[in-house]
């Protein structure tokens, strides 16, 4: 008997979670940089390209699976890196993983995870990548890419949008830190969030799993600035696996990775929780696409809200997709089976969307022409 979590869509999610999560964990989640202009703009470029149906072709058998660095994944979309997932339930680092493992997708682990990067390799089936920021003088980065290795990683994915953390007032007015504290402000939010409380703190307070404060302390707030080409060269010559490159929205910088050696890019403005006015991601993939071929693997993430917009970035471009917030809401709502019900809901969406554009495979979808934009934002038709 399947377990009714009253999620249909993204909108079911999110609000479910706002309505369980303390204010300050879904602030954390839901927030943005500034104002969050870049954040509405993000969405209305998503939600302003337009989609051609056609008609009179057999699509009866679809197939949404897709090769990534000659592994087959059964779904288009995988997992972003999130810090401190285990915010929006307990156990969420290893839902995901559950999830990564069933569908052989990638599950990307973050730097700050809230449980251990050994362990989510194991969990994940070999199927997670392990997200790496520099830091400071970059020597703890370094000791991570290290253990990295040990661990059984094959894919690294250095997150380079985060030169210093951006401003996100809606964290500042709950005093939200990391690692995590409890004050008077946050104990009164708690206890207004009974449920979230009596399971979320019970397992103990959330923290950053891959630090014991010894070997590698890790400070949330620490300056990034000083990394440039020079480590990115010095990361090439160390990680022997693939090199994934998050957080790159100017088609110079793409070009210049891929002469350097990155081996697929990743498309993103980090959810628009860096820089106010940061330019839509999506039409930064349509524009870093045209610069790097239409061979080289181009990957997306930032502001995916359903099947639909998923299509969306591979008409765009993008050879893969990743999620986060929508992913970590449907945990929040409804734990595991809130997970699974967005995961279905993503997928039938996406093999709906692909019916109606009449392909039946993933990759025909990046065959599909813009037409002469109209407006600022294009539309796009086959």
């Amino acid at each position: 008997m399947l377990f009714d979590t009253g999620i249909h869509c993204y909108t079911d999610a999110r609000r479910l979670a706002r309505k369980r999560l303390p204010w300050m964990v879904f602030d954390y989640i839901d927030g943005a940089a500034g104002q969050e202009h870049g954040a509405a703009l993000s969405n209305r470029a998503l939600q302003d390209i337009r989609l051609t149906p056609r008609v009179l072709r057999d699509v009866r058998n679809r197939d949404l699976s897709v090769t990534l660095f000659d592994k087959l994944m059964t779904r288009p979309f995988g997992i972003s890196p999130m810090g401190m997932c285990n915010l929006a339930a307990p156990g969420a680092d290893l839902q995901l993983a559950k999830i990564a493992r069933e569908h052989r997708v990638p599950h990307g682990v973050s730097t700050v995870a809230s449980t251990d990067m050994e362990t989510l390799h194991k969990a994940s089936g070999g199927t997670a990548w392990f997200q790496l920021y520099f830091s400071g003088d970059g020597s703890g980065t370094f000791k991570l890419v290290e253990r990295a290795k040990a661990a059984g990683y094959s894919t690294l994915v250095l997150t380079l949008d985060v030169p210093e953390v951006g401003r996100r007032p809606r964290e500042l007015r709950h005093g939200f830190k990391m690692p995590f504290r409890i004050g008077p402000r946050q104990f009164m939010d708690f206890a207004l969030h009974p449920r979230w409380s009596l399971t979320s703190l019970a397992k103990g307070s959330p923290k950053m799993a891959n630090f014991d404060g010894k070997t590698y302390k890790f400070d949330r707030t620490e300056s990034r600035a000083a990394a440039d080409w020079s480590y990115f060269d010095k990361l090439r010559a160390v990680w022997p696996g693939k090199l994934v490159v998050k957080g790159v929205l100017h088609p110079e910088d793409a070009q210049r990775l891929v002469n350097a050696g990155a081996d697929a890019i990743q498309v993103s403005s980090h959810g628009c929780r860096q820089l106010d006015s940061a330019p839509p991601a999506i039409l930064a993939l349509r524009d870093i696409r045209a610069i790097v071929g239409p061979d080289y693997p181009l990957f997306y993430d930032t502001g995916i809200r359903s099947g639909e917009d998923i299509v969306k970035a591979y008409v765009m471009g993008a050879d893969f997709v990743f999620l986060g917030r929508i992913l970590l809401f449907a945990i929040a709502a409804g734990g595991i089976e809130g997970l699974r019900a967005m995961w279905d809901i993503l997928s039938r969406e996406v093999s709906l969307a692909m019916a109606q554009l009449g392909v039946t495979t993933i990759g025909e979808l990046k065959n599909i022409k813009e037409p002469r934009a109209t407006t600022s934002f294009p539309d796009t038709g086959s």
